[in-house]
């Protein structure tokens, strides 16, 4: 099995075989990003693989930056502004401000120009009667200008077409034959749920991932058969669940979110291992800090999730929450004097200052690099070489009155907090205690940075996994196959519904089913649910699990009661006197996989303790400089102690613990760190 996280700045591939785990990282090709990945691929030999499992951030930048192919977005006429109006809702540090404003806006950055937002002459009731006919002549008129226009793809979303196709479907035949056979979507297929803008937008996102990933995969995949690859090749989904590729090019938008999702499952899978349940998981790469939180051993999934401020794309993903703070984060001056890290980064192009390919600004690397943590000649497994010098450079023309030492200082703390804040935020949000989870430390800076960050959020402790810069990607060997469907029926919850419920799931099943391979139908599993509310309530309580086979009054009777402990637990009321509404079904057909498997790390002979290889000199950490030990990760043994100040190095990361820190050594090799 081979997994590969392609991220902004590296490209992580990692592979089981008999047993093993293999690493191999290198960088992304931001302009071309399949070469990175087959010349990982080629490296660690995919030729030997079964399976090769692929996360990616690529969709996700693009979207972010807005360096996004030319769409349009075709609506029931007088509904063209709903990708500019949203849901309305500010963040809070809008509330007062009333220049704000959202950022795919018009005013701002919108993903589809108001110009390309067409109006289509129809009207379909909310039960999917036709009030007003599609229009053909006013649609084709509209399509002749998109065809002036020149847009690559179309995104379609008309009003109540989840209860009733018929119009999207004709109008995705007009779009091919007055435009020909550019890539459309339309919401009937891409996402069949209530909330007309959630639906619109989650539409328009799905075209934009057509259009990113789908040349993209077919020249990945003829990549790795030239490589000698015969296997399955695998995308995961925003809660890195696995779906072949093909597959997962029918409705792309659920791949958009899939590089952070996997650190998360990574988490949960290891945490189980090690019996620690409660984590709050942050992965530092070179460009950002994804912050995610499993409890009791599952990650928290969400039915929609955010790719900016009320951006929603209908998809059940593992809530992550991205913060500009890694390895590359820019260090700057404020037009007000004050000295700022992130949330810029100099990404793998130009890159930091020390890797002396065009980057001028110092970075959070370049800041470790002078402090000492970062070893110049032994960077990304010693592939790279780092200059000092240049870093020093990059901080001296800072434009502040601050010494050298203060600003590199102050860069470093700055990092930390900024990584601090976000870990705590996501507990605050959730309600719940850092004191009773773990932070595990991952990403390539991960290691570096999170120990430091351990006294400002008061979590139980730092574990620092096998692999820490790859395993995100080792989450990708970690996930099932999984194809899930999901419909929307406002639909009472009572005897009389049972007929009709039952339709729905048969119906998402036998779908799911025709797509599985035949060797997967003799060991996939079923799991159904629905999100449901009580009657006369505006939003839903989601995933209540359903009884499995035929759907009966006795069946709907138990989803009842299923809803009520859920909303109970949730919400700490009970309404059973209030009827129960369904308005989502859903169906995940799982195919289980094997998991990597993490080796027992052998202990040390009695008497003997670890050995330092050096001494490391620790600059701008405070007042004096501390000299610090240094071990190589390699040659530390189950049951072993390491007090901070330390540095213990790998391959491709670093763990720095501050003084006062113990690191003890697990069964599978994990760094427990904790105050000593």
């Amino acid at each position: 099995m081979i997994g590969v996280d392609v991220g902004g700045t590296f490209t992580d591939v990692v592979a089981i075989e008999n047993g093993e785990i293999k690493t191999v990282k290198v960088a992304t090709d931001v302009r071309t990003t399949e070469r990175g990945v087959l010349k990982g691929a080629e490296e660690i030999g995919v030729g030997a693989a079964e399976v090769f499992n692929h996360a990616s951030t690529h969709g996700l930048n693009a979207i972010i930056t807005r360096r996004l192919p030319k769409i349009a977005f075709l609506t029931t006429d007088g509904h063209r502004d709903i990708l500019d109006v949203g849901r309305t809702w500010r963040p809070v540090e809008g509330l007062t401000n009333p220049a704000w404003r959202r950022s795919y806006g018009d005013a701002n950055r919108p993903l589809v120009p108001r110009y390309l937002r067409r109006g289509i002459r129809e009207r379909l009731t909310a039960d999917g009667g036709v009030l007003i006919p599609l229009d053909e002549e006013q649609t084709r008129a509209e399509l002749a200008v998109l065809r002036r226009c020149g847009v690559e793809g179309v995104a379609i979303c008309l009003l109540n077409a989840y209860v009733n196709d018929h119009h999207e479907e004709r109008l995705r035949q007009l779009v091919h034959e007055e435009l020909g056979q550019i890539p459309v979507s339309i919401s009937s297929e891409v996402s069949p749920l209530a909330k007309e803008f959630a639906r619109a937008s989650t539409t328009v996102i799905d075209v934009f991932m057509r259009l990113i990933y789908g040349e993209y995969t077919e020249r990945l995949d003829s990549g790795l058969r030239e490589l000698g690859f015969g296997g399955d090749l695998n995308f995961a989904d925003c809660a890195a669940q696995l779906v072949r590729s093909d597959v997962a090019m029918e409705h792309p938008f659920r791949i958009v979110f899939a590089g952070p999702a996997a650190g998360t499952v990574s988490s949960a899978h290891f945490g189980g291992v090690i019996g620690a349940g409660n984590l709050l998981c942050a992965d530092v790469g070179g460009t950002s800090c994804d912050i995610s939180m499993v409890t009791d051993g599952n990650p928290f999934v969400n039915t929609t999730f955010e790719l900016e401020h009320d951006l929603i794309v209908n998809a059940l993903s593992n809530e992550v929450s991205s913060i500009g703070a890694g390895g590359g984060s820019l260090v700057t001056i404020s037009p007000a004097g004050e000295l700022k890290v992130g949330p810029g980064s100099a990404g793998a192009d130009p890159g930091p200052a020390c890797y002396g390919i065009g980057g001028t600004q110092p970075t959070t690397t370049d800041t470790c690099l002078l402090m000492g943590i970062i070893d110049p000649d032994g960077f990304a497994g010693g592939r790279m070489k780092l200059d000092p010098e240049l870093s020093r450079q990059a901080f001296e023309q800072l434009d502040t009155k601050l010494s050298f030492e203060q600003r590199v200082s102050y860069a470093f703390n700055i990092g930390i907090n900024n990584i601090a804040e976000g870990v705590v935020n996501i507990a605050i949000q959730h309600g719940v205690d850092p004191r009773d989870y773990s932070l595990v430390a991952y990403g390539a800076a991960g290691p570096m940075l999170l120990p430091a960050v351990l006294d400002l959020v008061h979590a139980a402790e730092v574990i620092v996994p096998p692999h820490p810069g790859l395993f995100s990607a080792l989450g990708l060997v970690s996930s099932d196959l999984v194809y899930a469907d999901s419909r929307s029926a406002y639909t009472l919850l009572s005897a009389e519904a049972a007929e009709s419920i039952d339709k729905v799931y048969a119906s998402m099943e036998q779908r799911l089913s025709e797509r599985l391979k035949e060797k997967d139908r003799g060991k996939v599993t079923f799991v159904r649910s629905f999100d449901g509310r009580l009657a006369g309530q505006t939003w839903e309580t989601p995933f209540i699990s359903v009884p499995d086979g035929e759907i009966t009054a006795e069946a709907v009777e138990r989803m009842v009661s299923n809803f009520h402990d859920a909303y109970a637990e949730r919400s700490g009321n009970r309404f059973e006197a209030l009827p129960v509404q369904g308005v989502t079904y859903r169906v995940q057909a799982v195919v289980h996989a094997d998991k990597v498997e993490y080796p027992v790390l052998p202990e040390r002979p009695a008497g003997e303790r670890p050995e330092p290889t050096r001494t490391l000199t620790i600059r701008h950490l405070s007042e004096t400089d501390l000299e610090a030990a240094e071990y190589q990760r390699a040659d530390l043994r189950a049951g072993d102690e390491i007090a901070g100040p330390a540095v213990i190095r790998e391959p491709l990361s670093t763990t720095f613990l501050v003084p006062g820190q113990t690191a003890h050594v697990g069964a599978h090799g994990e760094l427990r760190i904790r105050k000593a």
